[in-house]
């Protein structure tokens, strides 16, 4: 995949409304559209929920979203589950488990730069679906090696359905999991998810990419393997010096990052203009340019822009480990909070293709 950058738009999966042809709407008036996941529409619209579809030995509470994994259950399961390994339907998303990824492959897409999907990662599901003891399955060797395998074929069946609407497709893994491996309090540390990952991502059809909300270690992430890295560039203020060798490294080898710079929020949303998050992004690459090989513009010219995190206010709920639960009803507010952002997004593309001569 050949994708030129140069400051497009894209988004996040996970946003906060209610009607599906809206959701789609928005997400199509991207310059790389993606399919929205809509869990106020539906509890199977949850990117864990989503995730958790035929995976042995899973169960879902309809009631309060929880997801669960019984031992017992699991090994039980495991044989059959073996059986249909090479059958793509043990691995398709489903319509009863996402209404709208199949309403978006029903869109004309192939004339779109490119098109994206999702997936929640194995590290984020591994440390979120717990166990009859209450343990994160990521701790078990044998579910986890599993865990890594199931999540791998679930993204490159996404990735093949997608690429038959448009060549230059791809998946991005979400994985707030990622930013925990580094807290001693995990029993999966960064230095063993890094062996694990090496070998995920070998095996994606698909170009390699991550997506993190979460607090991001920008030099461990761009050296996993990946092709495209999208973070939420807004919350770090300032662009360390020291990050500014591993991005250009990076981009010199034809990676490419989605900065994350409009705010979700409504009070960081208030105190900012697309001016003002141009400059932002302006300045942090001026940093990179400062400390390394690469210019601004070359930066410009690998960058995608987006919102800083996934559309949805109380995502912190969805994706924390060791919470489970439905998200709380949203109020047109958020939605018109999104839709402003979504605004920004294409003003601040064009802010920068003009500063950059892009």
């Amino acid at each position: 995949m050949r994708l030129e950058a140069r400051c497009q738009t894209t988004a996040m999966g996970i946003m906060p409304h209610e009607d599906i042809d809206r959701a789609l709407e928005l997400a199509l008036a991207l310059d790389i559209p993606f399919w929205p996941q809509l869990p106020h529409v539906s509890l199977y619209e949850d990117m864990y929920v989503q995730a958790s579809e035929k995976f042995p030995g899973i169960s879902v509470d309809m009631e309060t979203g929880k997801i669960t994994l019984d031992s017992t259950r699991f090994t039980e399961e495991l044989v059959h589950y073996s059986e249909r390994m090479m059958e793509p339907n043990t691995f398709r998303l489903t319509e009863v488990y996402s209404v709208v990824y199949h309403h978006f492959l029903k869109q004309p897409l192939s004339d779109y730069t490119a098109i994206r999907g999702q997936q929640i990662g194995p590290v984020s599901f591994g440390f979120k679906v717990v166990d009859e003891d209450n343990r994160p399955i990521i701790y078990n060797e044998e579910i986890r090696t599993i865990l890594y395998d199931f999540m791998q074929r679930k993204a490159n069946i996404q990735y093949i359905e997608l690429s038959e609407k448009n060549p230059n497709a791809f998946v991005w893994l979400d994985e707030p999991g990622l930013g925990w491996v580094f807290s001693g309090l995990t029993g999966y540390d960064d230095v063993r998810a890094r062996q694990d990952y090496g070998q995920f991502l070998s095996g994606l059809e698909g170009p390699p990419a991550l997506h993190l909300c979460a607090n991001v270690n920008l030099p461990y992430l761009l050296s996993l393997g990946i092709e495209i890295l999208s973070f939420d560039a807004y919350q770090i203020e300032f662009m360390p010096r020291e990050y500014s060798r591993s991005i250009a490294g990076f981009l010199a080898s034809d990676g490419i990052i989605s900065w994350g710079i409009v705010p979700v929020d409504s009070q960081s949303f208030s105190m900012e203009t697309p001016v003002t998050l141009a400059d932002r992004l302006s300045g942090y690459w001026g940093v990179v340019s400062d400390n390394s090989s690469v210019s601004s513009k070359q930066v410009a010219e690998r960058a995608l822009v987006a919102p800083a995190r996934c559309c949805l206010k109380d995502i912190g709920a969805v994706g924390a480990p060791g919470e489970q639960g439905k998200s709380t009803a949203t109020s047109g507010g958020e939605e018109q909070l999104v839709e402003k952002a979504f605004d920004y997004l294409s003003e601040i593309s064009r802010l920068l293709q003009s500063r950059y001569n892009l």
